[in-house]
């Protein structure tokens, strides 16, 4: 990659991020992609315990397409943060790629995203998460927008490794939690929550309870999200026969 191309990127995303707070972060990422990137989408999601826990989207359809990773438990951005490897899907709707993952690529093709490129933000040794860029029409990236797809995925690293954790700038947290994940990724911590409670309410172990959790979604048509918040609300239980 050209010297220039590196300035270009560079100059999109800092600008992109001026005055950006933490929370703001990964979306101003996604935003900062669709203008260095030809994708009609973006998402930004961590590798949380069996499932991404997703931190930004760039729009409803990516946002939705990454729910159906979470709730399939299957998917590029899954392949992507298990390997720590680019994953490349040219065509969701016919060919290999349709019988990869089956169930998540029809669903995502009548979304209408039919190319799928998952950048794990990291390596084989330390994954820390996935970018993961949408398409509308089917191929892949040419070579230099493959380079400079990488690229954005280090610097998306690199921003998301600096925010700051749980401890840390306390002074500056009026509740004390220094806690810097997006809304989104906060509401999914009630998916492991709910994870919990079906443990304890089946006498499982967490993946099996988290496989139950994603089975009962998928089988109601709903987001692994939404059958969570019921959950926890105590709305529905899995040991209850109407709902397993």
């Amino acid at each position: 990659m050209s010297d220039h191309e590196r300035d270009r990127v560079a100059d999109v995303i800092a600008l992109e991020l001026r005055g950006a707070g933490p929370q703001d972060v990964p979306q101003r990422l996604c935003d900062a992609v669709l203008k260095l990137l030809p994708v009609s989408g973006v998402s930004v999601s961590l590798c949380g315990d069996g499932m991404p826990v997703p931190l930004g989207a760039s729009g409803g359809r990516a946002a939705y397409v990454m729910e159906m990773q979470v709730t399939l438990g299957d998917g590029p951005c899954r392949e992507a943060a298990e390997t720590g490897s680019v994953v490349v899907a040219p065509d969701l709707a016919s060919g290999r790629d349709a019988s990869r993952w089956p169930v998540y690529a029809q669903q995502a093709a009548a979304a209408g995203v039919r190319s799928v490129y998952a950048l794990p933000l990291g390596d084989r040794a330390v994954c820390v998460g996935t970018l993961d860029l949408y398409r509308d029409v089917p191929g892949e990236l040419a070579g230099d927008e493959v380079r400079t797809a990488r690229m954005v995925a280090d610097v998306v690293t690199a921003a998301l490794v600096a925010l700051p954790r749980a401890g840390q700038d306390d002074a500056d947290d009026a509740d004390g939690a220094g806690f810097w994940l997006s809304p989104l990724a906060i509401d999914h911590g009630e998916v492991y929550q709910a994870v919990g409670m079906v443990m304890a309410q089946l006498g499982v172990a967490a993946d099996e309870a988290l496989a139950r959790l994603r089975g009962q979604a998928f089988a109601k048509g709903r987001s692994v999200l939404d059958l969570a918040h019921e959950v926890v609300a105590q709305r529905t239980r899995f040991d209850d026969d109407s709902t397993v």
